[in-house]
């Protein structure tokens, strides 16, 4: 007497989980300044660095992060003019693990920092975020500011800002959800 057992076979519900599709991340970042930025007036062509800190949270059940990122970008040039970034796209962070979809990784620039030009017309940079209990920042770095969804030849990309009140400095983070399988 032969035992029968009736269903979908193992082996072909092993083969349909592999092909479950899943995300990995990568952010990219972008500095740059407003048109009325005090360097475009005082300094092009001047030489000068900057330093970051990122605040990043990304978890998945297969996947998870957390920590401070420090990007230190020491030898930037201020060009003639807002349409050209002072730092151009460069990656900051990827995931090498594919994993179920979570949503976005949470990204918060926290502090930025940093000098353009030497001598007397030096200035310094030293944008913070608002605390609570603490007075506000001489040149307060507000962060999470929501840019427009959009593509370039990465794909598919989530924008942030975050952006210096008084050195009118932008930090833009750039989230590209990379599709892959599980």
């Amino acid at each position: 007497m032969a035992l029968v057992i009736a269903g979908p076979s193992l082996a072909g519900e092993a083969v349909g989980q592999a092909q479950q599709l899943g995300v990995r991340h990568r952010i990219d970042v972008v500095v740059s300044a407003e048109p009325d930025a005090p360097i475009f007036r005082y300094l092009r062509e001047a030489k000068g660095e900057l330093t970051f800190t990122v605040r990043l949270s990304a978890n998945a059940k297969e996947s998870r992060f957390f920590g401070m990122l420090h990007p230190s970008f020491p030898e930037i040039v201020v060009p003639d003019g807002a349409s050209k970034p002072l730092v151009p796209q460069t990656k900051l962070w990827e995931e090498e693990v594919c994993h179920q979809r979570r949503g976005l990784p949470k990204v918060t620039v926290t502090q930025l920092a940093g000098h353009f030009g030497e001598g007397v017309g030096r200035i310094e940079i030293s944008g913070i975020n608002r605390h609570i209990g603490n007075l506000v920042p001489p040149d307060e770095l507000t962060p999470g500011i929501k840019l427009d969804q959009g593509s370039d030849n990465l794909g598919l990309f989530y924008g942030f800002r975050a952006q210096t009140r008084i050195s009118r400095l932008n930090v833009d983070l750039k989230i590209y959800p990379i599709d892959c399988f599980l």
